[in-house]
């Protein structure tokens, strides 16, 4: 395997376990960078640009990372609200008085981050045009009825976190959620991460797709048996599982333009694995001067906020203010660690105890939600590293 890239002394545990996802866990290209006290000391990529191609995977090659976005995409109320435009236990309805219908009038900033606000599915599907059309998801989350009693418990809001964040952002700054990451977090700290992948770069871009997992006894690892009730979960298109990642119908063509050209936040986050690596260094501590979260909003990002049984993964998932949390679900560094799985692969997070943050990007998306092999060993490489 022709690994390109840089390891610190120390590190080459992270490289090892990397090549073996390529040797073992079925790995087709893919990126990975790790940052430790404000200072990249791994910057690894190989294999093709394209899940299905030859090209090979470049420097500065790109690729969705699904909800691993939805990390970023979550420091932007956090920010907000550290800058004094948003006040996390206001009701939604202050800032989009549309959204008070049907019985969300005590909807809180924090239930949306939380994944708390009952709105994990809408009554009716939207189009993938319609997804993508910057009005009428806010429309349709504004008029749906929750699925619980907003706060009283949680359910991964899987796409309807894109126009539940996306429009409160919008409704705050006047900017759209996108802009707003370009402006004010990624041209400051140099990264490269869109929603909304502009048209000048979208030569960077590769191909992602499905992939088979490697059978257990060449994989490295233990594949685990998923519970009946989460199999059941989703396969019954009536369950609130199903709904909640079915929200968009017909499921959308990822590799089309006009996906990679649209705002949604829950769903198409566009990143390099250095960008995302650099984005959460830059939530714990400085990079290069740069510092995005001061301590208290470090704290309330992974404060729990909601524990337990989750109503749309059923599994037990834990989450801070718009970020999944350190357990079973969803293993990360340690205990206080935070950040946010894409389903199929890529991840992102940070842990402020160690000075680590990480990010991984994949082309090859694997069966899976929050717990990909190929990203547990290489958090497993950097656990041995440290």
């Amino acid at each position: 395997m022709d690994v390109r890239g840089t390891v610190a002394p120390g590190f080459e545990a992270v490289r090892d376990a990397f090549v073996r996802n390529f040797e073992q866990r079925g790995e087709r290209g893919a990126a990975v960078a790790l940052y430790r006290h404000g200072s990249k000391v791994v910057d690894l990529w190989a294999g093709t640009r394209d899940v299905d191609g030859v090209e090979p995977w470049a420097v500065d090659t790109v690729q969705i990372v699904r909800s691993a976005g939805k990390g970023v995409a979550a420091a932007v109320p956090l920010l907000l609200h550290q800058r004094g435009q948003v006040d996390l236990d206001a009701p939604v309805g202050t800032y989009w008085p549309e959204f008070k219908a049907n019985g969300k009038e005590r909807v809180l900033v924090r239930h949306l981050l939380a994944h708390r606000a009952g709105l994990a599915a809408l009554d009716r599907t939207l189009t993938p045009e319609e997804a993508a059309d910057g009005v009428t998801g806010p429309r349709a989350v504004a008029a749906q009825r929750p699925q619980w009693e907003p706060g009283a418990d949680h359910g991964y809001h899987a796409q309807t976190y894109s126009w539940l964040v996306a429009e409160l952002v919008r409704r705050v700054t006047g900017r759209t959620i996108g802009r707003w990451i370009a402006e004010e977090i990624a041209r400051p700290l140099g990264l490269d991460f869109w929603f909304g992948l502009p048209a000048d770069e979208a030569h960077r871009i590769g191909r992602i797709g499905p992939v088979e997992p490697p059978p257990a006894e060449g994989s490295g690892a233990l594949r685990v048996r998923p519970k009946r009730s989460v199999v059941d979960a989703y396969a019954d298109p009536a369950s609130l599982t199903r709904r909640a990642f079915g929200a968009i119908d017909p499921f959308p063509d990822e590799n089309a333009p006009d996906y990679r050209a649209a705002e949604l936040p829950a769903s198409n986050g566009v990143a390099t694995a250095r960008g995302l690596a650099r984005c959460y260094a830059a939530m714990i501590g400085q990079v290069d001067g740069q510092r995005l979260f001061a301590p208290a909003t470090l704290t309330l990002a992974r404060t729990e906020e909601s524990a337990g049984p989750d109503r749309v993964l059923v599994v037990s998932t834990r989450f801070g203010l718009g970020y999944m949390l350190h357990g079973p679900a969803a293993p990360l560094l340690g205990p206080g660690s935070f950040g946010h799985p894409g389903r199929g692969g890529s991840l992102g997070f940070a842990d402020p105890e160690s000075g680590v943050a990480l990010g991984y990007v994949t082309n090859g998306l694997q069966k899976g939600v929050t717990a990909d092999p190929r990203a547990q060993a290489l958090v497993r490489a950097v656990r041995s590293a440290l």
